[in-house]
This record gives C-alpha cells, sequence and structure tokens, in this order.
C-alpha cells in the first residue's frame, strides 16, 4: 500500500471510529446537561471540564480552551479518596494493620492520651483530635509544614483530643496526613513517590502527583494535581474491583473496605457545607444508601477543587473539575448534573 493510501485510510479509520463514538453519545440526551453548563457560566468560570463514562466508554465530554481535559490541574479534597487507596496497598501487603495505632509508627503519639489513635480512624476522620474547621480552606490550598513529619509530629504534641477515637466525625486535612507519614515511615520513602509508584503508574494517571512546587510538605487530602481522563482511571479501577487494565492494583477485600460506612451512627462535630449528614467511607463521601446500608453513589469532593462520583447502581462514573467553582455553587450544581445523568441510565 502506498504512504498516500494508507494516510487515506486511516483517515477514514479515524473518521469512522469518531461517527460511532458520536452515534453511542447521541443514544443518551445529554441536551440538558450541556444547557446547564452553559447557564452556569460565571459559576464555573473559564476553567472546567466535565466527563461521564460508562462500561469503558467516555458519553459525555466538555472542556473549555483553558482547562483541556488531559491537562493537570490542581484536585483539592477528591485527592483524598486516592491516598486511602494508597494506604490500603500497604495493608494489602500486611504491612499495615487498620487496627494498628499510630504510636507504633510514630511514638509521639503515645502522650497526651492519643495513644489510641488507630490507622482506622485516622481513614475515617474520626481521630477524635481537635481539627482548626476554620482554617481548613487556608490549609488545603498552601501546606504551612515543610515536611509530613513536621507536620505529624505537630499534630502529636500540640492538637488536643477533644472526642474518644472513633465517637465523633470531624473533617479535616488530619488523618491522612498523619497517615501520610506513617506510610513513609515503613516504606523510607516520600509521599509523593509512594503514590506514584503504587497508584499513579499502575493506573496510567501519567498527570497526577502530589509534588508540592512550593517546597512545603506534600498534602494527602487535598494536594494532587491530576487531570479529568487520568482521575477516571482511578475510580475504574473501583468498579472493577481493584483491577486496572488486566492488573490487581487492588484487592477485593481493599476496595469493599473502602467503600464501607464504619461508622455509620456517629456524632457530627464537624462536616463542610453541604454534606448536609452525608455519610462517609474512607476517602469519599456516600450519597446515597440502599436497604442493606451500603452505598449506591460514593464521591469525592470537598472544599476546594474537582468533585468526582461513582454510581454503582447504573454502572457510570463522572468528574468535573473546575478551579473557580465554590463549595456551595458546588453541590447545587453537581446535583443538578448528577440527577440529570441518573435519568439517562434509568
Amino acid at each position: 500500500m502506498s504512504e498516500k493510501n494508507y494516510i487515506t485510510c486511516r483517515k477514514c479509520s479515524l473518521a469512522l471510529i469518531f461517527m460511532l463514538f458520536l452515534q453511542y453519545v447521541d443514544a443518551q440526551d445529554f441536551n440538558n446537561l450541556q444547557t446547564i453548563l452553559k447557564s452556569n457560566g460565571k459559576t464555573l468560570g473559564k476553567q472546567y471540564t466535565v466527563v461521564v463514562q460508562k462500561g469503558g466508554k467516555n458519553i459525555f465530554l466538555a472542556e473549555t480552551d483553558e482547562l483541556k481535559l488531559k491537562v493537570p490541574t490542581p484536585i483539592g479534597h477528591a485527592s483524598a479518596w486516592i491516598s486511602a487507596a494508597l494506604v490500603m496497598t500497604f495493608v494489602d501487603q500486611n504491612k499495615l494493620s487498620l487496627d494498628d495505632p499510630i504510636a507504633k509508627y510514630l511514638p509521639d503519639f503515645k502522650k497526651n492520651m492519643k495513644g489510641y489513635i488507630t490507622v482506622k480512624h485516622c481513614l475515617t476522620q474520626t481521630t477524635g483530635l481537635d481539627a482548626d474547621a476554620s482554617g481548613m480552606m487556608k490549609a488545603a490550598s498552601k501546606n504551612k509544614f515543610l515536611t509530613l513529619e513536621e507536620e505529624a509530629a505537630f499534630y502529636a504534641t500540640k492538637k488536643l483530643i477533644v472526642d474518644n477515637p472513633g465517637d465523633a466525625f470531624s473533617y479535616s486535612s488530619v488523618g491522612l496526613n498523619i497517615l501520610g507519614r506513617v506510610l513513609e515511615v515503613i516504606s523510607k520513602k516520600s509521599f509523593d513517590r509512594l503514590a506514584a509508584e503504587r497508584i499513579f503508574r499502575p493506573l496510567g494517571m501519567r498527570t497526577a502527583s502530589f509534588f508540592n512546587e512550593d517546597g512545603n510538605a506534600p498534602n494527602p487530602t487535598s494536594g494532587a494535581s491530576c487531570s479529568a481522563f487520568d482521575y477516571l482511571n482511578f475510580m475504574q479501577m473501583f468498579t472493577n474491583k481493584g483491577m486496572f487494565m488486566g492488573k490487581r492494583v487492588l484487592s477485593e477485600n481493599a476496595i469493599q473496605t473502602l467503600l464501607t460506612i464504619h461508622y455509620p451512627d456517629q456524632r457530627i462535630r464537624y462536616s463542610p457545607e453541604g454534606s448536609n449528614g452525608i455519610k462517609y467511607a474512607m476517602g469519599s463521601w456516600v450519597q446515597e444508601i440502599n436497604e442493606d446500608g451500603k452505598g449506591n453513589i460514593y464521591s469525592a469532593w470537598g472544599p476546594t477543587g474537582a468533585t468526582a462520583w461513582m454510581n454503582v447502581n447504573r454502572n457510570y462514573f463522572a468528574a468535573i473539575f473546575s478551579s473557580e467553582l465554590q463549595n456551595g455553587q458546588r453541590m447545587q450544581l453537581i446535583n443538578q448534573l448528577r440527577q440529570l445523568i441518573d435519568e439517562q441510565f434509568e
């Protein structure tokens, strides 16, 4: 075949693939979804991406000139789900147990009644440590600690215990950032390197990173950057029970553990705006619960960054990345989008 004919054939193939893609998208009526995005232009700002994936196929895509689907952007508190999964890779290898006291790895936590705090408490936001809710937004945008070692030491020596571990939910960066240091102690590697080796590379998340360009400590709770497409790889791993592209990243037991509501009746000391009593698993919120007490919809979101959710019953997941979307506006818009998408898969 001549080079000219080859190029012509290749163009025809690409055109055919694109037409098939459009046919699949048109099978779902996403006109209302597009209308909502346009009508919320001021709320979303000039930098946003939206993607919906079902059955391994992207069925709705939206991006702006200022932010493309394959370009990394800070994802804020959607980072927590990734960090929780990273912790479970150590549990899978029996290098860590959910019932281990933090003091086993960080001796400073043996003092001041903090010796009862476990790995599980850190993953479920129930450490009992006093979380500075008023400063959380500031802490989310810039970590003031130079290292996770310094940060963990601060929580161990300066933060007070205000609840018995496991008794109350208090959303903050405290628990996961303590665990970030625990993983560094166990592995003798930096947190951002661990995330790259155990999560990002196995999942083909080439744009993802926890590296902090300001020179401060990586922030396991809200410090990752990632593209919308790459974050979908992470959620695809959940729907495939820990598998991605034929390779196991997490055990089925680890996935089940991450998606379990471990403290369904706990008292709420602090929960961010928009949560309205929504239950929390490990790194993700449980937006909808079925009659068996298991989650139907899981989401990753917080006061800043990206929002992503996974609908177990309808077998789809979606993400919206916007640098300008604020928390109060976020939940109202996300709920609208989720309702419209759900209607397409009833």
